[in-house]
């Protein structure tokens, strides 16, 4: 079994969705209970979306469930490192469009890449990881192949920049 890194913040977050999942149980059983008692289940849209909401709860809570174990929780406040490493949030300029983004690497049930953050599983968490300030990545992504330099990393706010 191999370990998966998730920061404090996102353990916490996805032990409290687990929570809500389990509480809202009783009321998709009983929504199911309710339309069957509407009579014929072959043209009842009420227990068609009751039974699917039922899978799709289950699904997630098991989903939720079997990850738990695999979790190493990591305390971010506690990182600092002069390379890229999980938890870091690392600024990145395109070579060729001089664009620059900023990601925070953290794992993948967590990331967001609308929020700022990356998985350390995705392509480019992958290649920027374990490089340092000055570095340049080749990333393979849907578009192509693009070139990251990497402008700083920081750790709790403190940068590293070239």
């Amino acid at each position: 079994m191999s370990s998966i890194p998730i920061s404090q913040e996102g353990h916490k977050r996805l032990k409290e969705e687990l929570e809500r999942l389990k509480k809202e149980r009783p009321e998709v059983i009983q929504a199911i209970k309710e339309a069957r008692e509407e009579g014929d289940l072959k043209e009842n849209a009420g227990y068609d979306a009751a039974r699917e909401r039922q899978g799709m709860l289950e699904a997630r809570i098991n989903y939720i469930e079997s990850r738990m174990p695999q979790f190493n929780v990591i305390d971010l406040k506690t990182l600092s490192s002069e390379t890229v490493i999980f938890g870091a949030t690392v600024e990145i300029e395109d070579v060729d469009t001089g664009e620059s983004k900023t990601y925070t690497l953290l794992g993948p049930d967590e990331s967001d890449p609308c929020k700022g953050s990356i998985s350390v599983m995705s392509p480019v968490g992958r290649a920027l990881l374990g490089k340092e300030v000055g570095d340049e990545v080749v990333v393979d992504v849907p578009r192509g192949r693009v070139e990251y330099e990497i402008l700083s990393i920081k750790f709790n706010g403190a940068a590293q920049c070239k």
